[in-house]
């Protein structure tokens, strides 16, 4: 079981006041990477107009781009939700960038409620992500948020 609590106070400590987004970005993908188990893929897709663009990541090479909508990522990004998907071959429109990943979970970055990036994790486990993963990814994006996005706004 992840010690979110642990994990949120690394990422703090890693990124903050630190004002490079992409270097920040890679550094939360390699501490995911790092503290998580039973993963194949953890990273981030950035939003550039109607579709989600490869960001860091740690794991194998993975699809380049998404479109707006489709997928786990782009559906993600399209209902500004996170999406818990215990079997990634049950999800319609599943897009397999790795044919090894069974489960996945992407949440959303947002400014001012406006989806700028998603994180995604991939598993080769069916149902590896659970409803405290949920949470606790979502406080994890919620710093990246605050140190990524909220201070550029206020720039």
């Amino acid at each position: 079981m992840t010690d979110y609590s642990e994990l949120n106070m690394r990422l703090a400590e890693l990124i903050g006041g630190v004002p490079y987004p992409i270097a920040n970005l890679a550094n939360a993908a390699a501490l995911l990477w790092e503290s998580l188990r039973e993963i194949n893929w953890a990273g981030f897709y950035l939003v550039e107009g109607e579709k989600l663009v490869l960001g860091p990541f740690q794991g194998k090479p993975a699809c380049i781009v998404i479109p707006w909508g489709r997928g786990v990522c782009g559906t993600a990004a399209a209902e500004n939700a996170t999406q818990l998907v215990p079997d990634v071959h049950a999800f319609p429109g599943h897009i397999a960038c790795d044919c090894a990943s069974r489960s996945e979970i992407v949440v959303p970055l947002r400014t001012q409620g406006q989806v700028r990036a998603v994180l995604d994790i991939d598993s080769p486990s069916l149902a590896r992500f659970t409803h405290e993963d949920r949470e606790g990814l979502e406080r994890f994006a919620h710093i990246l948020e605050t140190e990524l996005f909220d201070k550029e706004t206020a720039e």
